[in-house]
């Protein structure tokens, strides 16, 4: 396997940097695709990602990044920081001397994302969201605040302890594959973000406060949305109302898995997100139409036993609506977004 390459950059005067395991020429196959940026939750590091380097790195360039705010960077100053980000991600772009990239965004990075393709759409192959956190309830708005305070009095162990509970379908009656594995795994690395990065308290207080925009639409970009079936951080049925609003998208649910589908389904996304970007079919089965949205409504939420949401052995694929900027639903404020695990042991430095 090639040697991954660290490099360094700067946007705005904040450190940053990225990592580059060049594709593998050793791997044989005809199949190969432009470079693939992944960007995970709010404290996710560049080191987090070992499950897409197997798959991914047969057919392209795989790129991580220490965004501002996450890792070992720099933390994000006060002020909006979409407008940061997208420039760090362009500049990840053009160090790399790409003209266009294949972008792979999940939870908190799904909003990172989707305003890089929306802002710049010809940088973007194509686009892959997951986990998209488009809508939350007051009684989550309640539920972080809490934990907000129990980290602002100091107690990391009642803060991690929280944090991933509310990012996990502790429903005994819906069943997650490795759900005790992944909770726990979210609690310590929680605690682990904590106890070794100086600013990831702040990161985290900034993610859990975040409003970024999933409203406005997009086009021009192949898009795939994906989602636990039993996500409770946003449901399937809104993420997938999200999809409707990316002109072409396609989207489906995994079976037996909430938001921590990138753990409890680790194989599953990376195999999902390859075949995406490499213009390979996605599964067996049938493709639908997604409901055509206007603006000021809502496409019919589907129940729970809907096609693209119900529990099934293989993911459920439905295929977007064309749906102009113009005319897509604004979306509302998202909930906090929250740190993507590994899956086996990352080489080199935790983020």
């Amino acid at each position: 396997m090639p040697e991954e390459i660290i490099r360094s950059l700067t946007v705005d005067g904040l450190r940053y940097g990225y990592r580059l395991l060049p594709r593998d020429p050793a791997a044989g196959g005809t199949r190969t695709t432009e470079p693939v940026l992944v960007i995970g939750g709010a404290l996710q590091g560049m080191f987090g990602w070992p499950q897409m380097d197997d798959h991914l790195g047969p057919v392209a360039d795989v790129v991580t990044a220490d965004l501002p705010g996450m890792g070992s960077a720099d933390p994000l100053p006060p002020g909006p920081s979409a407008p940061v980000l997208r420039a760090a991600v362009t500049g990840i772009i053009d160090d790399l001397g790409a003209s266009r990239i294949n972008l792979f965004g999940f939870s908190y990075g799904a909003a990172i994302a989707f305003g890089c393709a929306r802002h710049d759409p010809r940088r973007v192959a194509r686009l892959v969201l997951g986990g998209v956190p488009t809508h939350i309830g007051e009684d989550q708005r309640a539920y972080w605040l809490r934990a907000t305070q129990a980290l602002e009095q100091g107690d990391a162990e009642g803060f991690a302890s929280q944090a991933a509970d509310g990012l996990m379908c502790l429903d005994p009656e819906r069943h997650v594959h490795r759900r005790e594995l992944a909770r726990r795994y979210v609690r310590r690395s929680f605690l682990h973000a904590l106890a070794h990065s100086e600013h990831a308290a702040a990161s985290l207080r900034r993610a859990l406060g975040d409003r970024p925009d999933f409203s406005g639409g997009l086009s021009g970009v192949p898009a795939l949305v994906f989602a636990g079936e039993h996500d409770t951080v946003t449901p399937p049925e809104l993420q997938r109302e999200f999809a409707g609003t990316i002109e072409g998208s396609r989207f489906l649910t995994l079976p037996e898995s909430d938001h921590w589908v990138v753990l409890e389904r680790s194989d599953e996304v990376a195999d999902l997100v390859t075949r995406f970007f490499t213009d390979q079919p996605l599964g067996p089965d049938p493709v639908t139409r997604l409901p055509h949205q206007t603006q000021g409504t809502r496409a019919e939420q589907p129940s729970r036993s809907a096609p693209g949401v119900r529990r099934v052995p293989g993911p459920q694929l439905s295929r977007g609506a064309e749906v102009t900027p113009e005319e897509s639903t604004p979306a509302s404020p998202p909930p906090p977004g929250s740190p993507t695990p590994r899956t086996a042991p990352a080489r080199g430095r935790a983020g």
